[in-house]
C-alpha cells in the first residue's frame, strides 16, 4: 500500500509530539507539592482569627515611633558586612541558576592553529621545513528529552529561592537585633536616670545624717551606713555606664561602622510598647523567610528525585563538526582539504554497580529530612508566635502590677524618712526603705525593656510586622 503524502509528513509530526509530550511528563517533579494545614489564629491574641492574606513587609520597626531607629535601621541593609556576605551567597545562587539553564541551548567552539616544522632526519622529506595550518569547529546539542535539565534548572531556582529567602531573614535578624539594642539603650539612658536620682538622693541623706550626728542625735553607726548606701548606689551608676558603652559598640557594628567614631546622645524617654491588633492571622507566617526557605529546599530536594530516576535513561546527543588542513591559510578553503561530519549519538549506562539506585535512594532520603525539617520550622514559628503573645499580655500586666509597687514602695520611703527626721525611727527604717524603693524602680525598667524584646521578638516570628506601619513608611 502507498503512503500518501500527507500521511509521509503526518508520521514524524505525531511523533515528534509524542516524545515531547513524554519529555515534558518527565520533567514534572515525582511528589505534588508540600501542603502544611496551619491554624486559623493564635490562642494567645484574645480570640481566634479567620485566615487572611499577608501583608506586604514595610519597615517594621516604625510602629516604635523612635526616630533614632528610624534612622538606624535603614543602614543596616546598607553598611552591615554579614548582610553582604549572605547577599554574595545569593548572587552565586542566581549564577548557578544561570549556569544551570545555559545546558538547554547547543554548543559551538572554533578553533585555529598554525605550525611550522621540520621533518626528521630519515624518509623522503628528512630535513625539509614546512608549514602545517589547521582549523576546525563543531556544534553540539543535547535535546532535554526526559526533563532532566529542566528538572536541574528548577532544582536551582528553588535552591536560590532559598538563599533570596535566608537573605531576607538575616536582614530580619539584624533588624531586629538593632531594634532590641536601641531600645534597650533607651531603657539604659532611663536607669542611669533614675540611678543618678539616687545616688543624689543618698549623698543627701549622708549629709543630714553626718549633721544630726554632730548635733548628738544619731549614733556613728547611722553615718557609717548611710555612707555604704551612698557608695552602692555611685558603684551602681558606673556599672550601667559601662553596660550603654557597650550597647552603643554593639550597635555600630549592626549599621557597619567603627565603634571608636560611633556616638549617640542620651535619650532617657521610653517610647511606647506598640500594641499588637487583635485577630492576627495564621497566614502571617507564610511570609517567614526561614519557612520560605524550607519549603523551598523541600522542593529542590524533590527536583533532585527526578533528576536521579532520569539517570536511567539514555542521553542523546545531535553533533556537527569539520575542519581543514592545509600548508597555507589561503588553502584551509579549499574543497579538496574540508573535512565534516554530522549524526546523532546515544549514549546509555549498561552497569554501574548500583550507583544509580544509591542516589535516588540518597535523594528520597534528602527528601523526607526537608520535609521532617519544613514541618519542624513550622512548629516552632506556631511556638515562637504563641510564646510572644503571650509575653506581651502577661508582662503588660505584670508591668500594671510593678507600677503600683512602686507607689507603695515610694510611699513606705517618705514615710520612713519622716519618722527619721522627727527622730522617732532609726535610720534602719530609711536604709530598708530605699532599697526597697530603689529595686522597684529598677524592676519596673526591666519589664519595659522585658516588653520591648518581646515586641520585637513577635515582629521577627511573624516575618516582620502585622502590616501596621507609620503613615509615609518605605517598604524594605
Amino acid at each position: 500500500m502507498r503512503t500518501t503524502p500527507i500521511l509521509s509528513i503526518a508520521r514524524p509530526l505525531l511523533a515528534a509530539t509524542a516524545i515531547l509530550a513524554l519529555a515534558a511528563c518527565a520533567a514534572q517533579p515525582p511528589r505534588p507539592a508540600l501542603r502544611t494545614p496551619l491554624p486559623s489564629g493564635w490562642g494567645n491574641a484574645g480570640g481566634w482569627a479567620r485566615m487572611a492574606s499577608p501583608p506586604p513587609q514595610h519597615a517594621w520597626w516604625r510602629v516604635f515611633g523612635d526616630a533614632r531607629l528610624d534612622a538606624l535601621a535603614p543602614q543596616v541593609g546598607a553598611r552591615n558586612a554579614q548582610l553582604a556576605a549572605q547577599l554574595a551567597v545569593y548572587e552565586q545562587a542566581r549564577a548557578a541558576l544561570r549556569q544551570a539553564g545555559a545546558a538547554l541551548w547547543p554548543t559551538a567552539s572554533a578553533t585555529l592553529g598554525a605550525t611550522r616544522q621540520k621533518v626528521g632526519a630519515t624518509g623522503n622529506f628528512a630535513g625539509q621545513v614546512g608549514n602545517d595550518v589547521a582549523a576546525s569547529a563543531a556544534a553540539s546539542w543535547a535535546p532535554d528529552l526526559w526533563g532532566k535539565v529542566r528538572l536541574q534548572v528548577r532544582a536551582s531556582g528553588d535552591a536560590a529561592r532559598a538563599d533570596a529567602a535566608t537573605l531576607r531573614g538575616m536582614r530580619l535578624s539584624l533588624q531586629a537585633q538593632l531594634a532590641q539594642a536601641v531600645l534597650q539603650l533607651h531603657v539604659a539612658d532611663a536607669q542611669i536616670v533614675l540611678a543618678r536620682r539616687i545616688a543624689d538622693a543618698d549623698a543627701q541623706s549622708l549629709r543630714l545624717t553626718q549633721r544630726r550626728f554632730a548635733a548628738g542625735v544619731v549614733t556613728a553607726a547611722d553615718v557609717a551606713a548611710a555612707r555604704t548606701l551612698q557608695l552602692q548606689s555611685r558603684t551602681a551608676l558606673t556599672d550601667l555606664q559601662v553596660g550603654r558603652a557597650q550597647l552603643v559598640d554593639a550597635i555600630a557594628v549592626l549599621v557597619g561602622k567603627p565603634a571608636s567614631n560611633f556616638h549617640l546622645a542620651a535619650e532617657p524617654q521610653l517610647p511606647d510598647v506598640p500594641r499588637v491588633p487583635p485577630g492576627l492571622p495564621s497566614a502571617l507566617l507564610q511570609r517567614r523567610p526561614d519557612l520560605i526557605a524550607a519549603a523551598a529546599q523541600v522542593d529542590a530536594a524533590n527536583a533532585q528525585i527526578g533528576i536521579a530516576e532520569r539517570a536511567w535513561f539514555p542521553d542523546l546527543t545531535l553533533g556537527v563538526q569539520g575542519g581543514a588542513q592545509a600548508l597555507t591559510a589561503a588553502g584551509l578553503f579549499s574543497a579538496p582539504v574540508l573535512t565534516w561530519s554530522l549524526g546523532p549519538q546515544l549514549a546509555a549506562t549498561l552497569f554501574d554497580g548500583g550507583a544509580r539506585a544509591a542516589q535516588l535512594a540518597a535523594s528520597r532520603a534528602a527528601y523526607r529530612g526537608s520535609v521532617a525539617n519544613y514541618r519542624q520550622a513550622v512548629l516552632v514559628a506556631l511556638q515562637q508566635v504563641e510564646d510572644q503573645l503571650a509575653a506581651q499580655r502577661l508582662l503588660a500586666l505584670e508591668q500594671r502590677q510593678q507600677t503600683a509597687v512602686v507607689g507603695a514602695a515610694e510611699v513606705s520611703l517618705r514615710l520612713a524618712q519622716d519618722q527619721y527626721r522627727a527622730g522617732t525611727a532609726p535610720y534602719l527604717n530609711v536604709l530598708s526603705a530605699s532599697n526597697v524603693a530603689a529595686q522597684a524602680r529598677v524592676a519596673l525598667l526591666t519589664l519595659q525593656q522585658r516588653r520591648y524584646v518581646a515586641a520585637v521578638s513577635l515582629v521577627q516570628a511573624l516575618g516582620g510586622g502585622w502590616g501596621e506601619v507609620s503613615r509615609g513608611a518605605a517598604a524594605h
